[in-house]
């Protein structure tokens, strides 16, 4: 071993404190880069193979009822390689294990073959048997919340009939890897389930022998996709078409697709804050270890080692720290991105979740650390390699010393001599003063940026489930009836009040864009579902015109008093150009409101409604319950306060998870920041502190003299901590604003609070370590220190 590495070696030794410090914060970056990057490699290929085994189709549309003679038309459909038929139709379920009723949604597969389009994965028991018109199969995510198994039955209402379904298997499905329905934003196992049920029997069960009313097609590589939707849509036109999509529209595809640029964008983001201040770190305390070893380097150079060598020996105090660093980091990110993994196989039904980690994401994360390190030391290094010996050997000549600017004010007699020491100390050294300042910054805006989401949450919880839906259960009918509904319902058990609605089904143009949308017909006055603007303020449903989501209204460029061209797509398909009124604010899908007698004369029709929103007393609910159950008109129900739970549950454990990961992170930076700050001022000052000690000053005033800076420091990076937190805040918030669903910006004084305060006790704890150091501080060796 050379004498220069020795040498490195014992400088490493010296200063293990800060090494620790800056490999800690160099981990803490890797780690959340191989956990994203790792995990969404994981997650794509699994999607990837998932789709191709299984044969996840390309589009999808629904219609009214179509003859099953379409099929050849349909395949004949240039780039179309294959179609599946299918009868879909959500029903009421009755579970013991709950008072309300479940949604399930019946999809039809051949009895005596598997599925082209669409397979199953069968997890638990077998196939469904021809000539046995009650035999279902379940998905996984609903029969683990009702701990369902082969052998099991469920009674459902089936257009009308009250039928026993016999379980005999337990599947997974691509088209099912996010189970949620429509319109809803989060998976609710427990009250909606998918089965899959013989075609003849599910055929006779709804009248539809012969028929279908849904349609998925898988197209070859080279066909073009716009083409075949035009199409499909041509040709189902006639049958109730109600518009044919792609995956990049599939609830379930959307979600997992969302997802996957939320990791790419944490394994850009969260890496690139604590490199950046590894990178802070390093440039300081490097520059601070070569200010103090300027005779070893003129010693170095005399002895025949050249600048290059001189440069390659501090580079390599920058290696063996980044790779340290790196090393720690890959292996703390791979049992995270376990974890993650684990998280992620409750929420997407795949057959196999499993994770691998890429070499290629391990030597990416080290050459983007190492680029990191050797950029924030290039400065330091560059000094060392450019001192000529002569002028090493001389002691560093001092910093230019002026007046601060409080005593240029006439301020100093107004601050005791040790204040004064501090400012001034500050004052005289901006580019290390503001190095600092932005790392400990950054700590505190990660504090924000990971606890932002729970106010965000809380805030869209409370609009969207206590001011805007105030009603206690959604109930969607079988098929639009007479407004006479409305006095039926008002009949049953409890009810209190009952508001009518009606969906229909559109495709919104405005110049080239378009969505498919519906729209949602609403009463006057309605008071159990309100419409809010940005300012939460109430708006109504005017006489004419439409009133669109913000969301809808940005990817449509259309703003207030335009027309958007509505083409209904169901019934007599009419078209009219129909004026947008107003913007409102909302969290979930894409969504347009209009006059309930707008909408019905818009269709040629006369009072109809598709859906109810009912309250009721709580004291009769069970009963409530047990009438819709059993009602012939009712399609499905959703309970507002199921939701709600269902909501809370699933976001709280994952909030308390990140609150947890984010302290820990942001702690590592405080500390890295405030503890290698204090070791260069104690370093730099040392014989300064030594020499107040000698001439009278005791231990504490001498503390707060170095530990003053230190607070100093942190008091003004919080402010400005908190500003790149809500900053941080807005560029995730603005990844996550999708068509599937929204989070809205909102960080309330507790957030600010809690990053200020954890912040604080890191800098405290920090401090605490160097004020032994400054205890133990030998004043005698330090004042024989050759200035």
């Amino acid at each position: 071993m050379l004498a220069i590495h020795r040498k490195l070696l014992r400088d490493l030794a010296h200063m293990k404190g800060q090494v620790v410090a800056i490999c800690l914060v160099i981990a803490c970056g890797i780690a959340t880069f191989v956990m994203s990057l790792s995990t969404l490699a994981s997650l794509q290929e699994t999607r990837e193979v998932y789709y191709e085994r299984y044969r996840f189709p390309h589009l999808f549309v629904s219609l009214k009822r179509a003859p099953e003679t379409l099929r050849q038309r349909l395949e004949e459909i240039p780039g179309v390689r294959a179609v599946e038929l299918r009868i879909v139709s959500e029903v009421t379920l009755d579970m013991p294990s709950m008072d309300e009723p479940a949604v399930g949604r019946l999809i039809s597969i051949p009895e005596t073959h598997r599925p082209r389009l669409c397979n199953l994965h069968l997890r638990a028991g077998r196939y469904v048997e021809a000539g046995r018109d009650d035999e279902v199969i379940v998905s996984e995510a609903f029969a683990d919340a009702h701990e369902l198994k082969p052998g099991d039955s469920v009674t459902a209402i089936l257009n009308g009939r009250l039928q026993t379904l016999r379980i005999v298997g337990v599947a997974l499905s691509p088209e099912y890897v996010f189970q949620i329905r429509g319109g809803e934003m989060l998976p609710d196992d427990r009250r909606f389930g998918v089965f899959w049920m013989g075609e003849t029997a599910l055929a006779a069960a709804f009248d539809m022998t012969g028929a279908f009313n849904n349609v998925m097609v898988s197209l070859m590589r080279s066909a073009a996709e716009e083409d075949a939707i035009k199409r499909v849509d041509d040709l189902l036109e006639p049958y109730g078409g109600l518009g044919a999509y792609g995956r990049d529209e599939h609830v379930s595809d959307r979600y997992l697709s969302d997802e996957i640029r939320s990791l790419r964008g944490m394994g850009m983001i969260a890496p690139a804050i604590f490199l950046s201040v590894a990178a802070l770190l390093l440039n300081i305390v490097l520059g601070r270890l070569i200010g103090t070893q300027r005779e070893q380097i003129a010693a170095l150079k005399a002895f025949g080692y050249s600048n290059c060598d001189v440069g390659r020996h501090y580079l390599g105090f920058v290696l063996v720290i980044v790779l340290t660093g790196s090393l720690i980091g890959t292996i703390g990110g791979m049992l995270m991105a376990r974890g993650l993994t684990r998280a992620y196989a409750e929420f997407y039904r795949f057959p196999i979740l499993q994770y691998r980690l890429d070499a290629s994401i391990v030597v990416l994360g080290f050459a983007i650390a190492l680029s990191a390190g050797v950029l924030g030391a290039l400065i330091a290094v560059r000094r060392a390699a450019k001192l000529p010996p002569a002028e090493a050997m001389r002691p560093e000549p001092p910093k230019s010393f002026r007046d601060t600017l409080l005593e240029r004010l006439g301020l100093q007699r107004l601050l005791p001599p040790s204040t004064r020491m501090i400012l001034r100390n500050l004052e005289r050294q901006p580019v290390k003063t503001t190095l600092s300042i932005l790392g400990i910054a950054l700590s505190v805006s990660v504090l924000v940026l990971g606890n932002f989401m729970e106010d965000s949450l809380d805030y869209l919880i409370d609009q969207q489930f206590q001011i805007a839906q105030r009603q206690d259960v959604s109930v969607a009918l079988v098929e639009p009836a007479s407004g006479t509904i409305v006095h039926d319902m008002t009949h049953l058990p409890g009810v209190i009040r009952v508001e009518p609605i009606r969906g229909v089904a559109t495709r919104m143009r405005f110049g080239h864009r378009s969505r498919r949308v519906g729209i949602t017909g609403m009463p006057p006055n309605m008071q159990l579902y309100q419409l809010l603007d940005a300012k939460r303020q109430r708006l109504e449903v005017p006489p004419e015109g439409l009133l669109i989501s913000d969301k809808l209204a940005r990817i449509l460029e259309v703003r207030p008093g335009q027309s958007v061209t509505v083409e209904v797509l169901q019934e007599e398909r009419p078209v009219r150009d129909i004026p947008i009124v107003g913007v409102i604010d909302d969290y979930s899908g894409l969504a347009a409101y209009m006059s309930l007698d707008a909408l019905n004369h818009l269709m040629h029709e006369g009072e109809t409604v598709s859906g109810l929103y009912l309250t009721a007393d709580g004291a009769n609910h069970k009963q409530l319950y047990s009438e819709l159950k059993s009602s012939p008109h009712v399609a499905s129900v959703t309970i507002r306060t199921g939701m709600l739970q269902t909501f809370r549950e699933t976001m709280g454990e994952n909030l308390l998870r990140m609150k947890a990961w984010n302290v820990f992170f942001a702690s590592v930076i405080a500390i890295g920041v405030v503890y290698n700050s204090a070791r260069v001022s104690l370093s730099e000052r040392s014989r300064d502190l030594a020499t107040l000690r000698v001439i009278g000053f005791t231990r504490q005033e001498i503390s707060l003299i170095l530990l003053g800076e230190l607070a100093v420091l942190t008091l003004v990076a919080i402010p400005v901590g908190l500003l790149i937190g809500r900053g941080l805040g807005e560029l995730v918030a603005l990844g996550l604003d999708t068509e599937l669903y929204r989070i809205p910006l909102v960080i309330t004084p507790k957030t600010y609070g809690f990053a200020a305060v954890v912040t604080l006790i890191a800098s405290v704890l920090a401090s605490l370590i160097v004020r032994r150091r400054l205890d133990q501080l030998d004043l005698v060796a330090v004042l024989k220190t050759r200035e």
